[in-house]
């Protein structure tokens, strides 16, 4: 069985979306500039359409939970969203964020 080694931690980017101590879910700094832009349009864009669909749904129709469920795919779509625009605008401009 391999040994658990860290990742170098220039290299890779935790999203803030993360809730755990170990943070599974990380951005690959060195990735092409396009790419993790494409991925940050995918979620916002998912987020776009989340919210229209918030802003259509008559609460006459909604579930007592549809509003938390939404609201919460919107928070982890945005956020992550986010944080990849950071990562590749960091890229473009050939600068990185302090630690």
């Amino acid at each position: 069985m391999k040994a658990w080694t860290p990742l170098p931690l220039d290299r890779y980017r935790s999203l803030e979306s993360n809730l755990t101590d170990t943070k599974p879910l990380i951005i690959d700094t060195t990735a092409n500039p396009q790419d993790i832009l494409e991925c940050a349009v995918q979620r916002l864009r998912a987020s776009s359409d989340l919210l229209k669909t918030l802003y259509c749904l008559s609460f006459k129709q909604a579930d007592v939970e549809d509003i938390p469920h939404i609201t919460h795919a919107l928070f982890l779509l945005t956020q992550d969203g986010c944080d990849l625009l950071q990562v590749a605008q960091q890229q473009m401009l050939g600068w990185k964020a302090p630690a």
